[in-house]
């Protein structure tokens, strides 16, 4: 039989190209990996990796044992959680990945209500943008991701089709100008009348659409600046060196010292959702993390 704790040190290997760092990755030594993979590979009766010296490659069918390695980890962690529910235990663990404004607004608000409702409830955070965060959903790197995507954007409608989806709110993008700029006292703007300005961009998702949208309005965007991080963002504008789109969550996550947020015409907006595999949305503590998620999106909405 192939054993989950087999399959998890072959894609251990398999990612990082060697047992000795396969087992600096799961805490375990180099021996210890060789002889998981030799169990691994008398169980399947079949080579699964080509040693050549120091390098180290996959057979055919080490490949598509471990494409389908994620899928059945991640249905055997739905087994054994949902088995543990029914005996009565009441503990879990959830491994949470969710972009920055998404962690500063509503992971706290969610978190907090799922410790006091389940304190024996474990959850790890880390932060990703989508598309990564959803690739490492997909890899079983991660239970829950939160992401999010811009309505109306080219190619979007089918990218979560594999995917349980929960959407949790639609997030409204302001323009942030320096508090001595023209329009800063302006009730609502039109993305074109800021075509002649310098531009800090985000995220590179943030920065694709930011471009899209530009361009819809006839001109594209002079950027100067592009970061990730929100607080640098809103010290640029306030410094002066340009003009920004950001979602609102953003802007609740940072003090815009010095700048001004704008209401931007039209609407432009980012749909966020928390993402989970089929297999894991029968988990009790994923599914607990999901309607939190939902609840936390819900006290946000206008």
């Amino acid at each position: 039989m192939i054993e989950a704790r087999h399959l998890r040190v072959l894609r251990a290997v398999a990612a990082t190209g060697s047992f000795s760092a396969a087992g600096r990755e799961l805490g375990c030594t180099q021996p210890a990996v060789s002889q998981q993979m030799k169990a691994l590979e008398a169980s399947v009766g079949t080579p699964l990796l080509i040693r050549s010296g120091r390098e180290m490659r996959l057979t055919q069918a080490g490949e598509a044992l471990v494409r389908h390695a994620a899928g059945i980890i991640a249905g055997l962690t739905a087994a054994e959680e949902e088995v543990a529910a029914i005996a009565g235990l009441r503990a879990g663990r959830v491994r949470l990945v969710s972009f920055p404004s998404g962690s500063s607004t509503l992971v706290p608000t969610a978190l907090a209500a799922l410790r006091a409702a389940h304190p024996g409830t474990r959850v790890s955070l880390e932060e990703a943008e989508p598309p990564q965060s959803v690739e490492m959903l997909r890899e079983g790197d991660c239970d829950v991701a939160l992401a999010f995507r811009y309505e109306g954007a080219a190619g979007g409608g089918d990218e979560w089709d594999d995917l349980v989806v929960r959407p949790l709110l639609r997030d409204r993008l302001v323009a942030l100008v320096p508090e001595r700029h023209r329009l800063a006292r302006a009730g609502s703007v039109a993305i074109g009348e800021l075509a002649r300005e310098p531009w800090i961009a985000g995220c590179p998702r943030c920065r694709g659409q930011l471009v899209e949208v530009c361009e819809g309005a006839g001109f594209t965007p002079r950027i100067d600046f592009a970061t990730d991080d929100y607080p640098a963002v809103v010290g640029l504008v306030g410094a002066g060196l340009g003009v920004a789109v950001l979602p609102q969550l953003a802007i609740e996550s940072v003090r815009p010292r010095g700048a001004r947020t704008v209401t931007l015409e039209p609407a432009v907006r980012r749909e966020i959702v928390a993402l989970t595999l089929p297999d894991l949305a029968q988990v009790p503590a994923v599914a607990a993390t999901l309607d939190q998620l939902e609840r936390a999106a819900g006290r946000k909405q206008p």
